[in-house]
């Protein structure tokens, strides 16, 4: 009896308090992530800088999680997840606190007359703050999973990814008001994010967490090179990464040309374009997170990923083509933009919980490292795309995420045939 009540509830029995707190992470990163798409704009104009230069943003963070993914894994298989989260929480701190001397350098305040690109400060900043956030999210996405039965971890897992939908809808806003307000401060949105991530970090350092281990956590060479390398060896987990990086490259691609498509293509106002990316596509993805959650836990998580795979294929064939304005219906091709967020939502959680089925809690926290290697394929992404953009046209250019969201339908169809 009380085996079938802990295979059908989402967060195990006695789990709840560190699942409303390590899910508190999700919403962080989400907020954190989706102001940068507002800093490229506003440093072009602030500092006076070139399109190229001021993706650098964009590249900063994401570097960081691909340098920082392995020493993040490392970390946490030999020390926890709690300890983990504190580390990742305190870079995270460091790198939004260190955007107040940057401002000040900007505005003449700090070492006048220096020579010193206050650019490179606001850059080294958010390497830092990536750098934390990869900490967070190596340890929070597989313990997140790990919160229960194992039957309903995909479930769960996008149930903790839907609140960084959350932050992703909220960021832009908050971000968009304080630094375009009428008293515009580029270092007020990281002095609140900091100020929250100290509070948390608080937390975590008060609230017991219980560390899940198994009999062969402490396995003897578990933190050598064969050792952290042993989870390459499983064929589905290395089609699960690239999945996984196949995804990053269609979705951030995305995100960072949403507003060129919509001033482009549809003539939108660049805030109007803004608006419809906070309050439509993100909103959009954040709820079809939540109701992802509960659906997969009436239909199987392998089919429900395939099923929005086809979904992402469909639609970017929409935009690709421009679809709306071949039938004469302009709004359809919008649509079709948004709809893809609905229907990518649930990829990465799901990708994520698949991959970690099967693996014991030390190989979990060395495969939790490598995956979160793959939002480098975000700066691929955004630059492919930006260069068909160029070359050809923006409707054309949705061939990347097209092409990155047909590589995740193999995968869903891989991944079916082989659980029947």
């Amino acid at each position: 009896m009380n085996t079938t009540s802990t295979k059908t509830r989402l967060v195990g029995k006695g789990y709840m308090v560190p699942f409303i707190l390590i899910t508190s992470l999700f919403f962080l990163w989400g907020f954190a992530r989706s102001v940068l798409d507002i800093l490229n704009k506003h440093f072009q104009e602030v500092l006076d800088i070139s399109r190229t230069e001021s993706s650098m943003v964009q590249f900063s963070v994401y570097v960081a999680y691909c340098l920082m993914a392995i020493p993040a894994g490392l970390v946490i298989a030999r020390w926890g997840y709690r300890r983990g989260v504190v580390l990742g929480l305190t870079l995270f701190a460091i790198g939004a606190f260190a955007f107040v001397p940057g401002e000040m350098l900007a505005e003449g305040q700090l070492l006048p007359g220096s020579s010193i690109n206050p650019f490179w400060i606001f850059l080294s900043a958010l390497f830092v703050l990536g750098c934390g956030l990869a900490f967070l999210e190596t340890a929070a996405n597989p313990y997140s999973a790990s919160l229960g039965a194992k039957e309903s971890a995909a479930s769960r897992l996008n149930l903790s990814q839907s609140f960084n939908g959350l932050g992703c809808t909220v960021g832009p806003m908050i971000g968009g008001y304080m630094l375009f307000g009428e008293n515009p401060s580029l270092s007020l949105p990281y002095c609140l994010m900091g100020a929250m991530v100290v509070v948390v970090a608080f937390l975590f350092l008060r609230v017991q967490l219980p560390e899940i281990r198994e009999d062969d956590a402490l396995e003897e060479g578990q933190n050598t090179a064969d050792g952290l390398f042993s989870v390459w060896k499983r064929r589905a987990f290395v089609l699960g990464i690239l999945a996984l990086l196949c995804y990053e490259i269609s979705e951030i691609a995305i995100n960072s040309l949403f507003v060129n498509y919509m001033t482009d293509v549809h003539s939108f106002d660049k805030f109007d374009a803004a608006q419809i990316l906070s309050m439509g596509g993100l909103l959009i993805f954040m709820l079809a997170r939540v109701f992802g959650s509960f659906a997969m836990s009436m239909v199987r998580a392998e089919r429900y990923l395939l099923g929005c795979a086809i979904g992402t294929v469909l639609t970017s064939a929409g935009v690709m083509c421009d679809i709306g304005g071949m039938l004469g219906v302009p709004m359809l091709s919008i649509a079709c933009l948004l709809a893809i967020y609905a229907f990518e939502a649930i990829m990465f959680p799901t990708i994520f919980a698949i991959c970690l089925k099967g693996f014991s809690a030390t190989d979990t926290k060395r495969a939790s490292s490598f995956m979160m290697m793959t939002p480098i394929g975000g700066a691929i992404g955004t630059f492919l795309m930006a260069y068909c953009s160029d070359v050809l046209d923006m409707s054309t250019a949705f061939v990347v995420p097209l092409l990155g969201y047909a590589a995740v339908m193999l995968y869903a169809l891989y991944v079916c045939h082989r659980g029947k």
